[in-house]
């Protein structure tokens, strides 16, 4: 069987556009120093919320919207407990994906089947036409143009400007910046609420794009893990989690013909394996920050500088408590 690979490659593009939305989000969370692990339900409710609220409208746009008030929302929950309360990130992420989730299925539950509202492709004039790249690029829908020109306006706006070192400076030393005027908790919060719309409306990408419609499932479970190891994957660097998203989108499309190719092979192990691979992937980027292998790419220089790429240092106040004067 002989794959294309200009579909397959064009396909992972428009399915890796959520994970980029959600990734990207959770990037500019967790560069302020908070974990937001309620990514996953936050992904199904807003999924919920902006099918049932393109539907009951009529209108895209609204959906968008709603899928993206939803995010904000959940996640200035979290915003707001981590930093301002001082209580477990973590366990509030836990306990808030695991509500999520079971509030969209029972909110949704009469929604479920139904047709409505979708986003179609917009192929852009003149651009469409280019050869490779315009069938690669710019003839998606309006989410992919948008997941793809937020990576490098995430880059610009973390690295190139004040509101970016505000939030770094946040991430790395919450003292430091109190003691320049800073708020970190504000901060914090602000934070999570940007990348919480970021992921609502990823999760709104998914029921009314990836996978039109809602019901259970959704197609989106278990995607916000995902998402959240991305981040580590990508080194909290927008640019190298939009490469992971690509990644697994396309272990996730080459799945398809794959099983036609490999008849004998279970489908669900076929359907299964972008999983266990990212994990495979995180422990092998894990690997390469050790001691030992750093030690040994110090002989090295050019081996020195794809480390570099492939690892990053995490915040370093990334899930700690801000207090003031702290």
């Amino acid at each position: 069987m002989v794959l294309d690979w200009m579909l397959l490659l064009t396909a992972a593009v428009g399915v890796a556009a959520p994970l980029i939305l959600a990734g990207v989000g959770e990037t500019l969370t967790e560069r302020a120093g908070l974990i937001n692990l309620s990514l996953d339900g936050t992904l199904l409710l807003a999924a919920m919320a902006g099918f049932a609220a393109a539907y009951h409208s009529g209108s895209v746009a609204i959906g968008f919207a709603a899928g993206a008030a939803v995010g904000a929302a959940v996640a200035a929950l979290v915003g707001w407990a981590g930093a301002v309360l001082g209580a477990s990130q973590v366990a509030v992420g836990f306990v808030l994906t695991l509500t999520c989730r079971d509030l969209a299925y029972f909110l949704g539950n009469p929604l479920a089947r139904l047709q409505g509202p979708q986003l179609l492709p917009f192929p852009v004039p003149l651009l469409a036409d280019l050869p490779v790249v315009g069938r690669l690029l710019f003839q998606h829908n309006a989410v992919v143009y948008a997941s793809l020109l937020l990576v490098p306006g995430a880059w610009w706006v973390l690295f190139h400007t004040r509101v970016g070192l505000t939030l770094r400076a946040v991430g790395e030393n919450p003292s430091a910046a109190y003691a320049r005027g800073i708020d970190p908790r504000r901060v914090q919060v602000l934070a999570a609420v940007a990348g919480g719309a970021l992921v609502g409306l990823a999760g709104a990408a998914f029921s009314l794009s990836v996978k039109p419609g809602w019901g259970r499932p959704q197609g989106a479970e278990g995607i916000g893990w995902i998402a959240l190891a991305l981040v580590i994957f990508g080194g909290w660097h927008p640019a190298k989690v939009a490469v992971g998203a690509l990644l697994f989108a396309f272990l996730q499309v080459a799945g398809i013909p794959l099983q036609d190719a490999w008849p004998g092979v279970p489908t669900q192990v076929i359907q299964v394996a972008p999983f266990p691979l990212m994990i495979f992937t995180l422990a092998f980027v894990h690997g390469l920050r050790t001691e030992p292998v750093q030690r040994w790419a110090g002989d090295h220089p050019r081996l020195q500088r794809v480390l570099h790429l492939l690892t990053a240092a995490a915040p370093r106040a990334l899930g700690k408590d801000v207090r003031r004067g702290t």
